[in-house]
This record gives C-alpha cells, sequence and structure tokens, in this order.
C-alpha cells in the first residue's frame, strides 16, 4: 500500500508501507533531500557532492591521515552526516565503485559528501555537483 507525504516546502513524495526491508524519510533541506531504503540500498539525494585532496590548505595538520585514522587513498569519502565506515556508491559518475566513509569535513557542511582525489587539480576539476547516491 502506497502513501503520500506532503510537507511544506517540499516536494510530495510518494511511498510504499514500511516493512522489515524498507522504510522511508523526508529530511529538511539542511540535509539529504530524501532517504529511501530498499533491500540492501538507500537512495540519497545530497545537495552537494564536492572533492578535496590532501594538500595542507584544504586539510588539517595531518593531511594524509583520515577522521578516523586511515591513510588516505582511492575510494575514501568525507561526510558529516554518515556512519565512519559507511559504504556508498555514485553510479552517475563512477559506475559500481564502492566509497568508503572515513573522514569528516568542517561543521558547516553537514549535507554534504567530499570524495578524496590525489591531486588537487582533480579535486578542483570535479567542482561541485548535486547528485544521487546509494548507501549500502
Amino acid at each position: 500500500m502506497a502513501a503520500t507525504i506532503e510537507l511544506p516546502n517540499q516536494v510530495p513524495i510518494e511511498i510504499e508501507e514500511p516493512t522489515a526491508y524498507s522504510s522511508a524519510v523526508l529530511i529538511s533541506q539542511s540535509g539529504p533531500v530524501m532517504r529511501k531504503r530498499t533491500n540492501d540500498i538507500k537512495e540519497t539525494h545530497v545537495k552537494l557532492v564536492t572533492a578535496y585532496s590532501s594538500s595542507p590548505d584544504e586539510t588539517d595538520d595531518t593531511p594524509f591521515t583520515t577522521a578516523l585514522g586511515t591513510r588516505v587513498r582511492p575510494g575514501i569519502a568525507a561526510a558529516n552526516w554518515l556512519p565512519f565506515g559507511a559504504k556508498i556508491r555514485i553510479p552517475e559518475l563512477f559506475g559500481d565503485r564502492v566509497f568508503v566513509i572515513e573522514d569528516r569535513m568542517h561543521s558547516r557542511f553537514s549535507n554534504r559528501l567530499d570524495i578524496w582525489f590525489p591531486e588537487k587539480d582533480q579535486a578542483k576539476n570535479f567542482g561541485v555537483k548535486t547528485l544521487q547516491i546509494e548507501v549500502l
């Protein structure tokens, strides 16, 4: 059975009745717009996806160490709204490649996802995008 949820200043969404394997949550505009769990994948719309590198002007005094204490490497991402170890995919840009949340961002970026790149130029060229991600 489907239900429609309408909140002020939001687009109405239709959701299935929650089961043991599915649930839906609409989150304020300051965070992800919608989270929907279907079996093992949550589809989450994120306002901004950005990129960073290990250059000292983008990080703290330990630019090659993540907030989790691991070394940066391809496949690492930063987000304040996901727990450490969360696995995500960004199919539109990276297909089935899986990223792991092991880093954090400045607290003012509560609604962003930041992808690590080995070179500053790569991060700058990535820019700022609005993308759908899959939380595994």
